[in-house]
């Protein structure tokens, strides 16, 4: 909805894609440390969950490898843009401690009750994969406290009102409203 606003839009699951894909530039530093891992000439993410589930110190190793690469694509991006506002969607942005490096947060939230029906309809999605990506991620409670700006996505008109709000306050607080 930031891109449909004009706004250029860095997003770190697609980084990382493109980081897994032929050719990409983690291939061939994860190939080297799980030579299990690669797949037709990529990063087979399939096969990383099952060294993840395997190996507890895969995850961590994984993560080395891939955060430099993911910051390195993140600052190019940025580098390369001349708008005012420029939006990163990063996940695990409170988990990793990359607010620091961000002039402001929004942070995108839904109650569970719509959250949960949203996610398990996902393809290849189970409630045990669910149940471990919430483990992984700060309560939602806590992010709405932290964030400068909420967004919640019950609906997707309300949804995008909120985004508007928000480049708007943005706008207003660079002196441009």
């Amino acid at each position: 909805m930031f891109a449909d606003e004009g706004l250029p839009v860095w997003d770190a699951d697609a980084a990382v894609h493109r980081l897994y894909g032929p050719g990409g530039a983690a291939v061939a530093p994860v190939g080297a440390a799980f030579p299990g891992a690669i797949e037709s000439g990529a990063v087979s993410r399939d096969r990383l969950k099952a060294i993840i589930a395997a190996d507890a110190t895969a995850l961590p190793r994984i993560e080395g490898i891939v955060h430099p690469l993911v910051q390195a694509d993140r600052e190019a991006f940025v580098a390369a843009q001349s708008a005012e506002i420029v939006v990163l969607d990063v996940p695990l942005l409170f988990e990793t401690g990359g607010e620091a490096e961000m002039d402001a947060v929004v942070v995108v939230t839904a109650p569970p009750e719509v959250q949960a029906p949203r996610v398990l309809v996902r393809p290849g999605m189970t409630r045990s994969q669910f149940d471990a990506i919430l483990a992984r991620q700060m309560p939602d409670l806590e992010k709405r406290a932290r964030a400068d700006y909420l967004i919640e996505t019950v609906s997707l008109d309300a949804a995008r009102a909120s985004v508007r709000d928000v480049i708007e306050r943005i706008r207003r607080q660079l002196g441009h409203a």
